[in-house]
């Protein structure tokens, strides 16, 4: 009986899909379904994943619905008990899917795990271990960039990286999907934070080692889609997982993480795409979207909010 359904998004990725798939088909535990959904690919990807590998189920889509609504299927496909989202542009360890299960299995209580992602080709590099999230209105990546010997042990972590995690397939059902809103960006903290707020955790599993090219779909690290989406789910992602009172406390440190994004974005001369996607978060701002409030999350509120803070002197130390 099969355990876990691994789920590849794929968008025009068919130079790194040899890899990913050939890391899958050499892993120790085998007891997992490979689903990849293709959004709207141009490059032949689909029909190379059918005929080169028929274990693949390969879902097709007719044009680029985003990252969330090809997620979302996948996970809607899946029938077992975790769900491992892998971006196109990696390969695993042949022990990948060994421990993130068993790491699952030790803890009902874990939501979601992230794996120790290393940089392709630098892999004594981290490239992720799970993101940190703070009072500051930034998202972060573990140890980018650092030696990936500094990141061996297991931690709690704000949120998996859904580049290469696995998630606990019934919790969706009580907080969610991905929130299609998002299309790309910021959708795994936002789902993270959902479990977070329900009373689950999330976990950095360095035993699970995927190498990851990274930015393979966007093409770069800084280009205007991505600064228009990220800048319009950051403020998207805090008025949903905030309680009024909340935002309010933290007020102070919003506007001083957004100013000093401003800045940086000005400086680069994506001045105009970061105010506009700012403006187009503000826009997705609807009562109906909110996390509602139940009394009985404000211990999970609570620690939620420490961290938040304990979050802006880690950044800050990185600097």
């Amino acid at each position: 009986m099969q355990i876990a359904t691994v789920v590849i998004p794929n968008l025009n990725g068919k130079q790194y899909l040899d890899a990913c798939l050939d890391s899958l088909r050499q892993q120790t535990r085998q007891d997992f379904s490979v689903i990849l959904i293709d959004n709207g690919s141009e490059d032949g990807s689909a029909d190379y994943v059918e005929s080169h590998y028929p274990e693949v189920m390969v879902k097709r889509f007719s044009k680029n619905e985003g990252f969330c609504r090809a997620v979302n299927e996948g996970i809607r496909m899946a029938a077992t008990k975790y769900v491992v989202l892998l971006n196109n542009d990696t390969a695993c360890e042949a022990s990948f899917i060994e421990e993130l299960v068993r790491a699952m299995e030790e803890d009902e209580g874990v939501f979601s795990g992230a794996a120790r992602m290393v940089q392709m080709h630098d892999p004594d590099r981290m490239d992720n271990g799970g993101d940190y999230y703070c009072a500051l209105g930034w998202a972060y990546a573990l140890g980018k960039g650092k030696p990936a010997a500094n990141y061996a042990k297991k931690r709690a972590i704000f949120s998996a990286c859904a580049a290469g995690a696995i998630y606990r397939r019934k919790v969706f059902d009580e907080i969610g999907l991905f929130d299609e809103v998002h299309f790309a960006y910021l959708e795994d903290i936002d789902v993270a934070w959902r479990a977070r707020i329900a009373g689950y955790r999330n976990l950095y599993l360095p035993d699970a080692v995927v190498h990851h090219v990274g930015s393979a779909t966007s093409g770069s690290v800084y280009n205007d889609f991505k600064i228009r989406h990220s800048s319009r789910n950051s403020i998207y992602l805090i008025y949903k997982n905030m309680p009024l009172l909340q935002i309010l406390l933290n007020l102070p440190f919003l506007a001083a993480g957004f100013l000093i994004k401003a800045i940086f974005f000005a400086r680069m001369g994506y001045g105009h795409e970061y105010r506009t996607g700012l403006s187009k978060g503000a826009a997705l701002c609807q009562k109906s979207r909110k996390v509602k409030f139940r009394w009985e999350n404000l211990p999970h509120y609570l620690r939620i909010q420490w961290e938040l803070w304990v979050n802006v002197v880690r950044r800050l130390s990185d600097f």
